[in-house]
């Protein structure tokens, strides 16, 4: 059966559980390629990292175009503090107050070490007015779970000054059918196609037209998806999450469409055919207008490539700290991804 949420949400939380902040997605990229080379399908890996996927259409001179990312934030040892505590530098956009108490591991040359993020200042019993004080990066470091008590002590460690910090994601499947977590944004559009790939594998179903499947390792940062597209593509589609807040029409229930994000609007006529596919094929949607955020096909955009670009993804509540979404989300998504890789192109 196709879709399968449940066989959905299990490749999310596989894939949630593997560590990969920008610049560090080593291990989520080998875990698509050996998935995919299971599957039966010729791997390409980038120089940039990422995995390339052709899959033949009977029209082989009008391609299509499909993003996802395995990149996550996280973040790197800036300094060691005389205390043998460590400061940070963020990777990609989250806020420090996102990652306050949380549980981590830094990642050294040759061992993984545990250790919470706290607020420099969080005894509330010594600091009075621990709760006023902002969180940045002058007041936030990693409390390590080893006897340290200089600077001297860590670097003993192995730790470093470049050395990647990531985070718990503390994935769990709900009873209720919803799946919560940090880095639902992107993985859980990459589980989605990697289940689409599975599928069309299994059932030698051929597409209309040769269809690319980019999963980018840098988009956090701004760059994932802006290079290896062949001169044949003319639609360019990331699916990425749906922003959920205040405002936005998406929610945890639907497959959200992204009209325009802080790049600018998306290509109309091929929004509206998203809109079309959603129509004609019963998937619930939602339109929507995403104000702080960017996506690995407005990356190709500002490249300079010529193609149509989309954007559409599970709504994602929370988003940039622990997201949730709800198994009607990611049907829905599915759906869509679905009937738009055996469309035609505009």
């Amino acid at each position: 059966m196709y879709p399968n949420v449940e066989q959905t949400m299990q490749e999310i939380e596989r894939l949630v559980n593997i560590p990969g902040p920008s610049g560090f997605a080593f291990k989520a990229i080998a875990y698509v390629t050996e998935t995919l080379e299971g599957i039966g399908y010729d791997v390409q890996r980038t120089n940039k990292g990422g995995v390339l996927i052709t899959v033949p259409g009977k029209d082989d001179t009008r391609h299509k175009y499909l993003t996802a990312h395995v990149d996550t934030l996280g973040a790197m040892v800036k300094e060691i503090l005389p205390s043998g505590r460590l400061r940070l530098s963020m990777i990609g956009g989250f806020r420090w107050n996102a990652v306050e108490g949380e549980y981590c591991e830094i990642h050294t040359a040759d061992k993984v070490y545990t250790g919470t993020i706290c607020l420099h200042e969080t005894s509330v019993h010594v600091y009075r007015n621990a709760g006023d004080i902002k969180r940045d990066d002058n007041h936030m470091e990693v409390r390590i779970d080893e006897v340290v008590k200089s600077q001297e002590d860590t670097e003993k460690l192995g730790i470093s000054v470049g050395d990647f910090i990531t985070f718990n994601p503390r994935c769990e499947i709900t009873a209720s059918g919803f799946i919560k977590s940090r880095h639902l944004d992107d993985k859980a559009s990459a589980a989605m196609l990697i289940q689409l790939l599975r599928y069309l594998k299994s059932e030698n179903i051929q597409l209309p037209h040769t269809t690319h499947f980019y999963f980018s390792n840098n988009e956090e940062i701004g760059y994932g998806g802006n290079s290896n597209i062949p001169d044949q593509v003319v639609e360019y589609i990331a699916v990425d999450m749906g922003a959920l807040g205040d405002g936005q029409s998406s929610d945890e229930y639907t497959v959200s469409i992204c009209a325009k994000d802080s790049s600018g609007p998306y290509h109309y006529e091929l929004k509206q055919h998203l809109v079309k596919l959603c129509k004609d094929n019963n998937i619930d949607y939602k339109v929507d207008i995403y104000p702080y955020y960017g996506s690995d096909a407005s990356a190709a955009m500002h490249a300079g490539h010529d193609i149509k670009h989309g954007l559409f993804g599970a709504g994602i509540e929370s988003s940039h700290a622990m997201e949730r979404t709800h198994k009607d989300s990611l049907l829905n998504t599915e759906k869509l991804i679905y009937h738009y890789v055996m469309s035609a192109v505009l």
